[in-house]
C-alpha cells in the first residue's frame, strides 16, 4: 500500500531522451551512479559541488514508495548541511532527542540521546525518506544551476556491466530503446537487491532473522509527546513488542512485531492492520492508514566493497534491520567517505590506493551496524528458552536498577563510527580528549562565530585552538587554516583541549580526525597529511 502523496508528489527527473542515446559511439563520462535514492543522489550532489561531472542513472523517475527510512542522524543532518540542504530537513523534519521503553504498561525507563548542551543539531530528527531525498535533490538542482556538472537520467535501467582496465562498459535501457556508457568510475547505489552486485557474481552474505514486523504510517492528530516509544509485550500486542515515532503532517509511524510464522497476506488486509492499531490508541481515536508494509530483519554485507573502478555503496554494499537507523544514515556516511576520495584520485592529488581506503573504513562502519543491530534483533527476538529468561530478567532489573538499563536493547541508535585502525591516521598525542582522536568524526562545537562545524570546508583543514600555524602543501593539496581560542572551561577545550593547553588538528575533507598534537610541527603534519592522502598505503 502506498500513499497518493508519495505518487504524486516525487516525479523528481522524468524520463527525457538525450542524444547520446543515438550516438553510434559510447561517450565516456567521469563518474556514473547507478541507482536514484537517498545514497545515489547525495553522492552526485557532493561530487558535483566538488566539480566532479557526474552521471545518475535510475530504473525509475524518483518515485517516493512509502515512508521508509524515517529517522535521520545528527551525523547525517552535519553531512547534508556540508552540502547545503540541512537546514530545509530540519524545518520539515521532526526534531527528537528522547526515548521511552515500555513494558505491559509501564514505563521502564526514559533516555536523552543528546544530553549536553553545544551541538546545532539534534540527535534525530524523523523525516519520510522521500522528503529527504526531495531535499537532496532540490538542492542538487540549486547546483546545477550554479553550474555543478551533475546530470540525472530516470528511467534509464543498467542492464549490464562489464569492467576493464580504465573504464567501466554499462547497457542502458530506455523507453526508447538501449544504449551504451561508458565511465572512469561507477558507484553502484542500486539497493539491497542490487542488480549491480548480482550481474557482476558478488556476493551478499549475512543473515536472515525469523521474525517479522509491520509498518503502519498512521494520519492522526495526537497529543503523544514527540518521543521515540518502545513497548515489550503491551497489551495491543502481547508477547510481541511495538514502536512509536511521530513524523512530519500528522503522520505516526507504528510498528508491530509479528513473529516469524505469519500469512502476510493476511496481516496486510487494511481491516486487520486497522484494528492492530484501533486496539493500541483507543477505539475513540480516529485515524487513516496511509502506507503499510511488513519486513522481514536481515543483516548482510558484501566482502568488498570496492571492485576495481566500481565501487558499492548504502544498502548495495550492506544492509541492517531497521531498528537503530543505520542503515541510510550510514549510507550518507558512505557518500561523505567516498566522495572526497574520489575527487583526489580524479583531480591527480593522491594515489589510486587512496580509494582502498573506503574499503577499511566503511566495511569497518558496516560491521559495526550490523553487530549492533544483530544484538538488538536478538534482543527484540529471543531465540531460545535461555535468551528469552535473560531478556525477561533484564527487563525486570531495569525499572528500578539503573545499572540493568544499558543492557535492554530496543536498538542501539546510529552514531558515526570511528576509524580507530584506518591506514589514513597519523600521530595522537594521550594529553588529547578521547573523543576527538584520529578516526572520529568531528564534534560540534560553539566558537566565537557561530558553531565549528560551520566554518569548516571540504578541504584539508589546520584546526589550531589557542596556538598558530601555517598552511602546509604535500603535492598540490594545501591545508586551510582555522585558528581558535578556547577558554578554561568552555565546550571547546572540553572536546578538544583535554588537559593540554594548545592543540593543532589536521582535520579531513570529510570532517574525520586524522592527525592531532599539542604544537605545530610542520614536519609531522606534513607526514600526517601524506598518510591521509594515502600515500603511505
Amino acid at each position: 500500500m502506498v500513499a497518493d502523496r508519495y505518487k504524486t508528489a516525487f516525479t523528481l527527473y522524468p524520463y527525457r531522451k538525450v542524444a547520446e542515446q543515438s550516438a553510434d559511439v559510447a561517450a565516456r563520462h567521469s563518474v556514473t551512479i547507478i541507482g536514484g535514492g537517498p545514497v545515489g543522489m547525495a553522492l552526485a550532489l557532493d561530487l558535483g559541488l566538488k566539480d566532479i561531472p557526474v552521471l545518475v542513472l535510475d530504473d525509475h523517475e524518483g518515485v517516493g514508495a512509502g515512508s521508509r527510512a524515517i529517522c535521520f542522524s545528527k551525523r547525517t543532518l552535519e553531512i547534508a548541511d556540508r552540502m547545503g540542504c540541512g537546514e530545509a530537513m530540519v524545518e520539515k523534519g521532526v526534531v527528537w532527542n528522547v526515548g521511552k521503553v515500555f513494558r505491559d504498561t509501564r514505563q521502564i525507563y526514559g533516555f536523552d540521546l543528546l544530553p549536553e548542551d553545544g551541538h546545532r543539531r539534534p540527535a534525530f530528527i524523523n523525516l519520510p525518506q522521500p522528503y529527504f531525498e526531495k531535499a537532496v535533490v532540490e538542492r542538487l538542482r540549486q547546483a546545477q544551476a550554479d553550474g555543478a556538472p551533475i546530470e540525472i537520467r530516470g528511467r534509464n535501467a543498467v542492464t549490464g556491466i562489464d569492467p576493464k582496465d580504465n573504464h567501466v562498459m554499462l547497457d542502458v535501457d530506455t523507453p526508447d530503446g538501449p544504449y551504451r556508457v561508458n565511465s572512469d568510475w561507477v558507484v553502484a547505489c542500486d539497493g539491497a537487491r542490487s542488480p549491480v552486485r548480482s550481474m557482476m557474481g558478488l556476493g551478499f552474505e549475512g543473515r536472515v532473522f525469523e521474525d517479522n514486523f509491520l509498518i503502519a504510517d498512521v494520519k492522526m492528530k495526537a497529543d503523544f509527546p514527540t518521543e521515540r516509544w518502545f513497548w515489550f509485550d503491551p497489551p495491543f500486542n502481547r508477547g510481541q513488542s511495538a514502536l512509536l515515532h511521530k513524523q512530519p503532517d500528522d503522520i505516526w509511524r507504528i510498528d508491530f512485531q509479528l513473529g516469524w510464522d505469519i500469512d502476510r497476506q493476511a496481516e496486510l488486509d487494511p481491516d486487520r492492520v486497522k484494528a492492530r492499531v484501533r486496539a493500541m490508541l483507543g477505539k475513540d481515536v480516529e485515524f487513516e492508514l496511509d502506507w503499510v508494509s511488513i519486513y522481514t530483519f536481515q543483516c548482510a554485507s558484501m566482502t568488498e566493497y570496492r571492485h576495481g573502478r566500481v565501487f558499492f555503496s548504502g544498502d548495495s554494499a550492506h544492509q541492517v534491520s531497521p531498528f537503530g537507523a543505520r542503515g541510510c544514515n550510514g549510507g550518507i556516511q558512505d557518500v561523505d567517505n567516498l566522495a572526497w576520495k574520489l575527487t583526489a584520485v580524479i583531480e591527480g592529488r593522491a594515489p589510486d590506493a587512496l580509494l582502498d581506503s573506503y574499503q577499511a573504513e566503511r566495511k569497518h562502519a558496516a560491521d559495526e551496524n550490523i553487530l549492533n543491530s544483530s544484538r538488538a534483533t536478538d534482543f527484540l527476538t529471543p531465540k531460545t528458552a535461555i535468551s528469552r529468561m535473560f531478556r525477561n530478567a533484564v527487563l525486570d532489573l531495569a525499572e528500578h536498577a539503573i545499572f540493568a538499563r544499558s543492557l535492554v536493547n530496543s536498538g542501539r541508535l546510529s552514531v558515526p563510527a570511528v576509524y580507530d585502525n584506518s591506514p589514513l591516521n597519523g600521530p595522537d598525542h594521550p594529553d588529547l580528549p578521547l573523543r576527538t582522536r584520529p578516526g572520529s568524526a568531528l564534534s560540534d562545537a560553539p566558537a566565537a562565530y557561530g558553531w565549528l562545524l560551520d566554518a569548516l570546508d571540504d578541504t584539508f583543514t589546520l584546526l589550531a585552538i589557542n596556538t598558530d600555524v601555517e598552511a602546509i602543501s604535500v603535492g598540490n593539496t594545501r591545508t586551510t587554516l582555522l585558528g581558535l581560542d578556547a577558554e578554561p572551561g568552555s565546550l571547546l577545550a572540553e572536546r578538544y583541549l583535554g588537559r593540554a593547553a594548545t592543540a593543532v588538528y589536521l582535520i579531513r575533507p570529510d570532517l574525520h580526525v586524522a592527525a592531532r598534537w599539542v604544537s605545530f610541527d610542520r614536519t609531522a603534519i606534513e607526514s600526517a597529511l601524506a598518510t591521509a592522502l594515502g600515500r603511505a598505503i
